[in-house]
């Protein structure tokens, strides 16, 4: 979470034994100083999220190959475009095969499918819809070189598609966990039902550090989960708190909790807003007064 994260772009960092880090050239207000692609192992590479469509990336990440190893897989935690667009590059450039959940859509709830068929569009995240990997890993997947072993924990939320890969007892978590600021969540590609039943999985887990899809190392892999978790709670509340006293669109939902937010970011955080609704119209504790979408009125079930 700390402005201090602030690595050089294209050079391949040592985070811990076996790992390096290169950071694509992508920063931004949704990125923070930009994808996070890591290398693993000592001969036979995992490289786990490629990054955007940069050929300076490709040249950065071919560069960090030795003259004694090869990459042998690569790995896609989600489709967004800043994770998934440049796999098919290196793939071609490496003959290495792409890992990941599904194509973009896969892994999407029956909530959110019928968000879609009703018409609700994204909300601008940037999901790379052609995005298809070599082989779909399911949950509990071990994939292992004589390096190294990932297994597979399916993360659903933050996008339907979402994977973090368990690497002994440290996690890429991706999107999912990040090491800046806590994840998007949006409708009707992001479910926060599914989010938040992730967070509680990981979370079952003793953890030592988490490698995230963007900022810092994570060392206190627990309680940055707690807080993901609270956080979301607190938004929950503060959502019928407003609710409370006026039916409110999640527009108005937004400028009334997300008082310090800059403007770069306020559509994001509206989106966040729309997930929480959609959560708690599931939950039966607020309706719309009409057809469910972002510019839905909402009001509270015990008005």
């Amino acid at each position: 979470m700390s402005d201090q994260f602030d690595p050089p772009v294209g050079q391949a960092q040592s985070v811990a034994p076996l790992l390096r880090r290169v950071l694509a050239p992508n920063p931004s207000p949704m990125t923070f100083r930009g994808t996070n692609t890591y290398l693993l192992g000592d001969r036979e590479l995992a490289v786990i999220d490629p990054g955007p469509a940069s050929q300076h990336h490709l040249s950065a990440i071919l560069a960090a190959v030795g003259p004694t190893q090869k990459i042998s897989h690569i790995f896609v935690t989600h489709s967004h475009k800043d994770h998934s667009p440049l796999a098919p590059a290196l793939s071609q450039a490496t003959g290495a095969p792409v890992f990941a959940f599904g194509p973009a859509r896969a892994g999407r709830s029956e909530a959110m499918r019928r968000l879609a068929a009703a018409g609700l569009e994204d909300g601008g995240e940037g999901v790379d819809t052609t995005f298809k990997p070599d082989h779909s890993v399911a949950d509990g997947t071990r994939i292992a070189t004589c390096d190294w072993q990932l297994e597979v924990i399916h993360t659903p939320g933050h996008l339907g598609n979402h994977i973090c890969l368990q690497w002994n007892d440290c996690c890429f978590t991706g999107d999912h966990v990040m090491g800046w600021a806590s994840s998007l969540v949006s409708p009707p590609d992001g479910d926060l039902t599914d989010f938040m039943e992730s967070c509680s999985r990981l979370a079952e887990k003793q953890w030592k550090s988490f490698f995230p899809g963007h900022g810092d190392v994570i060392l206190n892999p627990a309680s940055r989960l707690q807080w993901l978790i609270s956080h979301r709670r607190a938004r929950e509340s503060a959502i019928l708190d407003a609710l409370a006293q006026n039916a409110l669109t999640a527009a108005e939902l937004t400028a009334l909790i997300y008082t310090d937010t800059p403007k770069a970011l306020f559509l994001a955080a509206e989106r966040n807003v729309l997930a929480h609704l959609v959560d708690l119209y599931g939950k039966s504790k607020v309706t719309p007064r009409s057809t469910l979408n972002a510019a839905s009125v909402f009001t509270r079930c015990d008005r």
